[in-house]
């Protein structure tokens, strides 16, 4: 569990380090460049150690599987909630397809 968490809040860092900027496109680049990494620095103060801690009850694809969705789920809560955008039907419809993709890497086969 403690994996999930890490990589969560990890997540919230990497999407804002990402996307935040976007509504202060008055800033200049180079700021907002600086601003980003030094917030992606949180992040990976956070993925690290869930990768770290989590590897061996997760193999390395299934790590990333695991951040892939975390990271969709972050970027669409924070693309309606900060960025006041839409969500759209067709977004939902490739989200549960990728998370039916989850199935298909955790599955024993």
């Amino acid at each position: 569990m403690s994996t999930i968490v890490l990589l969560s809040i990890s997540n919230i860092f990497m999407t804002i380090a990402w996307y935040g900027h976007l509504k202060y496109k008055s800033s200049p680049l180079w700021i907002v460049i600086l601003v980003s990494w030094l917030i992606a620095f949180f992040e990976y103060c956070f993925q690290v150690p869930a990768n770290r801690y989590g590897h061996g009850q997760f193999n390395a694809t299934q790590l990333k599987t695991i951040q892939e969705i975390l990271s969709l789920t972050t970027f669409a809560l924070f693309s309606i909630w900060y960025l006041k955008e839409p969500f759209k039907w067709n977004y939902a419809v490739g989200f549960v397809f990728i998370c039916l993709a989850v199935i298909f890497i955790f599955k024993e086969w």
